[in-house]
């Protein structure tokens, strides 16, 4: 069986516009993360509603996973959204939800 961490981790999902995900990866670096995923997707909230000759755009979006240990989650959060500004309407959102269990992350605890 592989090895659990036992530590607590969260997971911060922020949902920007195309091409801010590396500012999103960045700040989270320099606030004490280790690095994030970005996926990409397509908006459709209420800022999304643009046309160009009356056809529908779907923005395209990035999406940034980091994994990060609870006690950094508020310096982290806190840094992204200063770095992309998404207290203004439009710039995107983050959320995080907890992580029951984590797997294959052992080797950044053993750091310290």
């Amino acid at each position: 069986m592989a090895e659990e961490c036992h530590k607590k981790f969260d997971l911060i999902v922020t949902i920007v516009n195309k091409g801010f995900a590396e500012e999103v990866v960045d700040a989270s670096k320099k606030a004490g993360a280790e690095g994030g995923t970005i996926i990409h997707g397509r908006g459709t909230g209420i800022h999304e509603v643009e046309k160009i000759f009356g056809i529908p755009i779907e923005p395209e979006k990035e999406i940034v996973l980091t994994l990060i240990e609870s006690s950094k989650t508020d310096k982290v959060l806190e840094a992204i959204s200063k770095a992309i500004e998404l207290y203004k309407p439009g710039k995107g959102i983050a959320f995080v939800l907890d992580v029951k269990k984590t797997v294959g992350i052992c080797h950044l605890l053993n750091k310290d």
